[in-house]
């Protein structure tokens, strides 16, 4: 049931993210999207989702500091790393 929540959670944090996304054309969050398994499955995350944190980390503190993301920093952070990718200082 916890689970179903934090998903439904995060689901709502992608879509609203896409909402606000479309006006500022360098973050986009759909971009991300392919990490969803990473963050709540807690799968290893795929080389595409990576590739694509890659060209998104200018975007991290941002995403972080949404409130909707707050309880997924820990996994966020772990696919970071997983990707080897430095964990912002925001």
């Amino acid at each position: 049931m916890k689970m179903k929540l934090t998903a439904l959670v995060f689901i709502a944090f992608v879509l609203l993210s896409l909402a606000l996304s479309k006006a500022e054309a360098a973050c986009d969050i759909q971009d991300i999207k392919v990490c969803l398994p990473a963050v709540i499955g807690g799968s290893p995350p795929s080389t595409e989702c990576c590739t694509k944190l890659n060209h998104n980390h200018s975007c991290f503190c941002d995403y972080l500091k949404n409130p909707l993301v707050v309880p997924y920093k820990t996994s966020v952070k772990q696919v970071l790393e997983a990707c080897g990718i430095p964990v912002p200082v925001c």
